[in-house]
């Protein structure tokens, strides 16, 4: 029996890592899900006044990494479900992968890497890019679709954002993602 194991889904915000999971149709594990609750002390605040989702400290790694982990394992796992227009957790979901292969995406996705691998679940490590502009212009559409914040803030993070996008791949690849196409990475998982 081939054992379950993780394609971990990273690039910037933006990007179409959950528009990629939605299209494979696979179980799909959002790391974002994983963020700090808003009143934790240890949350970073950006210079906006809201919390820093873009700081790694924001997220429980550990946390993600146990749920990775207890999926390979077991095939299901209760994991959180994260509102960041109120900036904290809202419940709980059950995540089950009938299958051998799940997505594990999201912002800090690269941060996985490593753990899985040294854990022996993982799969494959994709780093979603597109132009910058595209991938600006999708995340703000996506934001202001879902009221995550108001349109200023949105906007302003926005901008910042797309400055730091660079940053973001090269972090990823240097974590081990390949950069590709959402087009390419969609061909890669289903051949």
């Amino acid at each position: 029996m081939t054992p379950t194991r993780v394609v971990i889904l990273a690039g910037p915000s933006g990007a179409g890592k959950s528009h990629l999971a939605r299209r494979l149709g696979w179980p799909v594990l959002r790391l974002d899900d994983f963020y700090r609750e808003g009143d934790d002390p240890a949350l970073p605040i950006s210079s906006f006044g809201i919390p820093d989702w873009d700081d790694v400290r924001s997220w429980d790694a550990a946390a993600a990494l146990e749920a990775i982990v207890t999926l390979c394992a077991e095939g299901e796992a209760d994991v959180p479900v994260y509102d960041l227009g109120l900036s904290r957790r809202t419940g709980m979901h059950r995540v089950s992968v009938p299958g051998r292969r799940f997505i594990a995406e999201g912002l800090f996705a690269p941060n996985m890497v490593r753990a899985c691998r040294d854990a022996g679940v993982l799969a494959d490590a994709i780093c979603l890019v597109r132009p910058r502009l595209v991938t600006f212009a999708l995340r703000l559409a996506r934001d202001f679709r879902e009221a995550r914040k108001p349109p200023s803030v949105l906007i302003r993070r926005g901008w910042r954002l797309l400055g730091a996008e660079g940053e973001v791949v090269a972090r990823a690849v240097a974590a081990g993602c390949e950069p590709m196409s959402p087009q390419r990475a969609y061909a890669r998982l289903t051949s």
